[in-house]
């Protein structure tokens, strides 16, 4: 359980730094959207969950089968998604190299997770890929999506090791937020073992990725629900980070190793941040951007 007290927490999460609202139409325009699209995105999940995975199962078996199949569907569905929210003009999303994502094959993706759509970005961009999901979202709204096709972290690790393993040797890559919970606007959360722990359990190696792009204020953590960048679309730009080989790390005892992985994760993934924060910070005013 956490020990932060309420200011702590405050000053992690608060948004002071941001200059004033200067355009109020666009800044309402798209504080509503992004309303919208949480909406549309829940009311998408339990189609899927109702109308679409039952008809899979009909014609997919087996139970491996028919979870690949409707991962690739997800993928499809939160590319549809991320269009939509492109089309409009509220997000604009830069990458580094998309075929490279699609060619990822047995390995665990780690990246930094400045927002809630993180995982939307990233799994649209990856098809072949499964996900360790907070085991309260089971129980929610997307429970019918999760509880058929990821791994719950409420799981006995072992047994979570065992699915991950299966998952990796299978081909397919497995998603996971080291930090556990969204990064915070001012210092960092620690990053957990579990990637690591994984990584060495499966014998796999490890592919950061890099959330870049300008300020997510909106979609962070303890962010207003009627809130949304001040200035600009959101900008998504990932990158593709040297991998860390699981070699290095094979025959070191198992504490040892998913410690030195977990901060060579943190130290790549840290590094990337910042300059990804310099870039932008200068550039801001410039409204300079890579290209898509």
């Amino acid at each position: 359980m956490s020990t932060e007290t309420k200011e702590e927490i405050r000053q992690k999460y608060n948004h002071k730094e941001l200059p004033k609202v200067k355009n109020w139409f666009l800044y309402t325009y798209r504080s509503f959207l992004k309303l919208f699209f949480i909406a549309f995105f829940g009311i998408g999940s339990v189609v899927l969950a109702v109308l679409v995975f039952p008809w899979i199962r009909v014609f997919v078996h087996p139970k491996q089968k028919f979870q690949e199949k409707a991962r690739a569907f997800v993928s499809a569905s939160f590319r549809m998604f991320i269009n939509f929210m492109r089309a409009t003009g509220i997000i604009k999303l830069v990458v580094d190299d998309r075929a490279a994502y699609k060619n990822l094959h047995s390995k665990v993706l780690v990246a930094n997770h400045p927002s809630l759509l993180d995982f939307v970005f990233i799994m649209s961009m990856v098809p072949n890929a499964n996900c360790i999901v907070r085991g309260g979202l089971a129980n929610g709204i997307l429970g019918g999506v999760i509880r058929q096709c990821y791994i719950v972290n409420t799981l006995d690790f072992d047994e979570l090791c065992r699915l991950c393993k299966e998952t990796l040797d299978d081909g397919c890559n497995v998603i996971i937020f080291p930090e556990g919970t969204r990064s915070p606007r001012h210092g960092t959360n620690p990053y957990k073992k579990g990637a690591a722990r994984i990584a060495y359990y499966a014998k796999c190696g490890v592919q950061p990725i890099l959330v870049g792009g300008n300020d997510k204020y909106g979609l962070g953590k303890h962010d207003p629900t009627w809130s949304f960048n001040h200035e600009e679309p959101m900008i998504y730009a990932f990158k593709l980070l040297p991998e860390i080989k699981i070699d290095e790390y094979a025959e070191l005892p198992e504490s040892i190793a998913a410690k030195r992985l977990t901060e060579k994760m943190q130290e790549v993934i840290f590094s990337a941040i910042e300059e990804n924060e310099k870039y932008y910070k200068t550039n801001r005013d410039k409204k300079v951007a890579p290209e898509v």
